[in-house]
């Protein structure tokens, strides 16, 4: 596949912008009619992980979570973490799973761009980033499968090239991987020259 080419989809040339992976995946997820903020019954209602099957898996982080406040001494506040957090399942479960002595001292945040569930218990802060200055445990489960960026691709000539996508899920092959991209992919995901190999670029 050659720059400025349809994907090897074969898909037809059609209206549309063409960008890189990041944004579009930031869009998708993320962006005003983003997966994770329209999705009205949330990820729960599409796909199952650990913390939805079972009551086990908050169980599991509330002991994490009394070995961490061992370890520190017991402060007079803990903090607890949950980015990604979702709907609240987590944080709802290990709140509850807690000793009381635990629970009384601890301070809970969850950090997700969705919206505050309606009804959603007031012990827990509700925020879009992590907060500043965390005495205790911050937790992100399974929060890496859903960071947008970048992906390159290998040409007929051996260079990788990012790949642009446009909404109808068309790509094609834009300008060389460079600059600290290229130096990321030297480093952590090295291409052999061997056409149409990907790789996803892992740069904050």
């Amino acid at each position: 596949m050659t720059p400025g080419t349809v994907g090897s989809k074969g898909a037809p040339e059609t209206h549309g912008t063409w960008r890189g992976w990041r944004e579009a995946m930031h869009e998708a997820l993320y962006g005003p009619e983003g997966f994770y903020r329209a999705a009205s019954r949330g990820p729960a209602g599409h796909f199952r992980t650990s913390v939805h099957a079972s009551p086990l898996f908050a169980g599991a982080v509330a002991r994490l979570l009394c070995r961490v406040d061992e370890a520190l001494g017991r402060p007079a506040v803990l903090d607890f973490v949950d980015v990604g957090a979702g709907r609240g399942e987590l944080i709802t479960g290990v709140l509850a799973a807690l000793p009381a002595d635990v629970a009384a001292r601890t301070r809970a945040y969850a950090v997700e761009v969705a919206a505050r569930p309606e009804g959603f218990d007031r012990r827990v802060q509700w925020l879009t980033r992590p907060p500043d200055g965390v005495t205790g445990l911050l937790f992100a489960n399974e929060w890496l499968d859903n960071v947008p960026l970048e992906v390159a691709e290998v040409d007929a000539a051996g260079v990788a090239r990012r790949v642009l996508v446009r909404d109808d899920g068309a790509e094609r092959l834009g300008e060389p991987v460079a600059g600290a991209e290229a130096a990321w992919l030297a480093r952590w995901w090295p291409l052999p020259a061997e056409e149409g190999l990907r790789a996803e670029i892992g740069l904050p």
